[in-house]
């Protein structure tokens, strides 16, 4: 794993993200049944102004649920951007903010999501992150099949 030292200064203030995050989860949404996983979340360095993040879900039988991709940046001035791919047919474009002191950094995000023709219809999600130490409390709502912006995932990791 990369120190601080070794990061794009740009990313120094987000330094304690590196590494794996693993715990589990919840979910709902007014369309589908409340259901429960385990979430793994990792962010690396990749030696550029940005860092490279991949998260998956599992079901507790251990089944695949879900997997996304994509690059955080953080341009400066409390600014950061998340731009996330997703094998159901969503690219979101998240602009927020990010927050650090001490060992505790929050990102809070609101995008901007394409759709391909043949997925779900997302209109607009919101992310927020809030690392402390060595946990992170993760939360997801979105707009999404007609339906408004609602809350639809909640996880609480730790440090892999």
């Amino acid at each position: 794993m990369s120190s601080a030292a070794d990061l794009a200064p740009n990313l120094v203030p987000v330094s304690p993200l590196l590494g794996t995050w693993r715990g589990d989860g919840a979910g709902s949404y007014p369309t589908i049944d409340d259901f429960v996983y385990t979430e793994e979340i990792t962010f690396t360095d990749v030696g550029k102004p940005f860092l490279h993040y991949v998260q998956k879900t599992w079901g507790p039988t251990g089944a695949p649920m879900h997997t996304e991709t994509g690059f955080l940046r953080i341009p400066g001035n409390g600014s950061a951007e998340f731009v996330i791919a997703q094998p159901t047919g969503q690219a979101e474009l998240c602009e927020g903010t990010v927050h650090a002191e001490g060992d505790t950094v929050v990102l809070e995000f609101t995008s901007t999501v394409l759709n391909s023709t043949t997925a779900k219809q997302v209109t607009s999600t919101q992310r927020r992150y809030e690392f402390t130490g060595d946990s992170v409390v993760s939360t997801f709502a979105m707009a999404a099949v007609g339906q408004p912006m609602t809350h639809h995932l909640r996880a609480d990791m730790r440090r892999a």
